[in-house]
């Protein structure tokens, strides 16, 4: 954003602001600026705001179709969610530490201390012993077996060193599936594992690193001042809120207020024209709805990289490329959400959901995974249903994204990993 903004006053001289995309990080950059006193229009090509945050009620039963939980990794989330007054309507997941992955085509419950690993089917024990003597293993002093600090090694190369394929097939995998709905060979360990890449180079050993690091963080806890301590604690992990993600974003629409939110509003022109001798604003907008030139002091781009390059650009009135810009594959995932009468489910696995490693794809599993819904939300389904929510696509199955209803239904094995009747 283009401001001369002052500690003391953070919006500086900037008066109007137009955000465009009404997602919810444009929608909350929006909200922060409005509760500043900025005059802040957002620019929405579609219909409705949100984004891919999508809650949908219907037949008793309620399901998001993108994100399905969010989690307080960050203090700014949750002074956002303290601002629009959501507390109440947050809802934590039901045993969200209770995850299964499948394994030979039956789910095994992921282990989530070394007493549970040791017990667990998950891996063999040639696995389990590379697991715990990867501390021993992987020194600090045998600098040989530590990964360059400026290669690119990808993530799965990197748990494969520390602790075999065996690992990375059945629990990095799945994670990564999961998660990014790709592939461990295709991400960059330094980036998309920054803390475990540092511990690498600090300690050697990644295990070792990790307790190391929990002892450091504790000890330097101890001298801090309980009082903030206690101020600054706040529940950690996944949740949603009461009717869905989209309670988010239906709420900070609610406080942005129709005149600030324009919605069927496709930004067409963008020119940037401002002269340091003039005190006129920095920029002029155009969109699908209103033809005429709005003039504006700054830009929040917020809306996916696939849109911007849609946008003519000006600077000065010399068309602006953007070139510079890199090119973006977005992965295509589709949701199948399925439900079953209590009744003829023999194995409900009480939990947060099931990962498929790509592994299993011979076993005829070729989803990436299985929420369960209800489980975890027991208000999201009437009380005689169990309702899933299951995620097809990913970078080894683009296809599959675009596949039938009926198709995808059969990918999901549910007769054989619920024991349905």
């Amino acid at each position: 954003m283009s401001s001369s903004a002052t500690d003391d006053n953070p919006t500086g001289s900037v008066k109007r602001v137009a955000v465009i995309g009404a997602g919810v990080s444009g929608l909350a950059a929006a909200y922060k600026l409005k509760s500043h006193g900025v005059d802040v229009t957002v620019f929405e090509a579609e219909g409705r705001a949100g984004g891919r945050l999508r809650s949908v009620s219907r037949d008793g039963l309620i399901w998001d179709e993108g994100a399905n939980t969010m989690t307080e990794t960050e203090i700014e989330v949750k002074g956002l969610i303290d601002a629009l007054g959501l507390q109440e309507k947050q809802q934590f997941p039901i045993s969200q530490h209770k995850r299964y992955i499948v394994k030979n085509g039956a789910p095994v419950l992921v282990p989530t201390n070394p007493v549970a690993l040791l017990k667990s089917k998950l891996l063999s024990a040639q696995s389990k012993i590379q697991v715990i003597f990867e501390p021993f293993l992987w020194k600090r002093s045998v600098s040989s077996n530590v990964c360059d600090e400026n290669s690119e090694e990808s993530v799965g190369g990197f748990f494969q060193r520390h602790f075999g394929k065996e690992v990375v097939d059945y629990l990095i995998d799945p994670f990564v599936g999961g998660t990014s709905a790709t592939d461990p060979e295709s991400l960059s360990m330094r980036h998309f594992f920054p803390e475990l890449w540092n511990l690498e180079k600090r300690f050697g050993s990644v295990i070792a690193g990790a307790m190391q690091s929990k002892f450091f963080d504790k000890k330097e806890k101890t001298g801090e001042n309980k009082t903030a301590l206690k101020k600054n604690k706040h529940k950690r992990g996944s949740f949603s809120f009461q009717g869905g993600m989209q309670t988010l974003t239906d709420t900070l629409c609610k406080e942005l207020g129709k005149e600030n939110l324009k919605l069927n509003s496709k930004v067409l022109t963008l020119g940037y024209g401002h002269d340091e001798s003039s005190s006129s604003p920095n920029w002029s907008i155009t969109c699908v709805s209103n033809q005429s030139t709005q003039d504006i002091d700054a830009v929040i781009m917020t809306a996916p990289l696939c849109n911007l390059k849609d946008i003519k650009i000006t600077k000065r009135r010399i068309p602006y490329p953007l070139s510079f810009l890199p090119e973006i594959s977005y992965v295509p995932i589709s949701i199948m959400v399925t439900a079953f009468r209590k009744e003829n489910v023999k194995r409900p696995l009480e939990g947060f959901g099931v990962l498929v490693p790509s592994k299993e794809r011979q076993n005829g599993l070729k989803t990436l995974g299985t929420l369960f819904s209800s489980m975890m939300f027991p208000d999201r389904a009437p009380s005689d249903f169990y309702l899933y929510t299951t995620f097809v696509g990913g970078t080894q199955n683009r296809e599959l994204a675009q596949a039938s209803t009926y198709f995808c239904c059969s990918l999901m094995n549910f007769r054989k990993l619920l024991l349905l009747t």
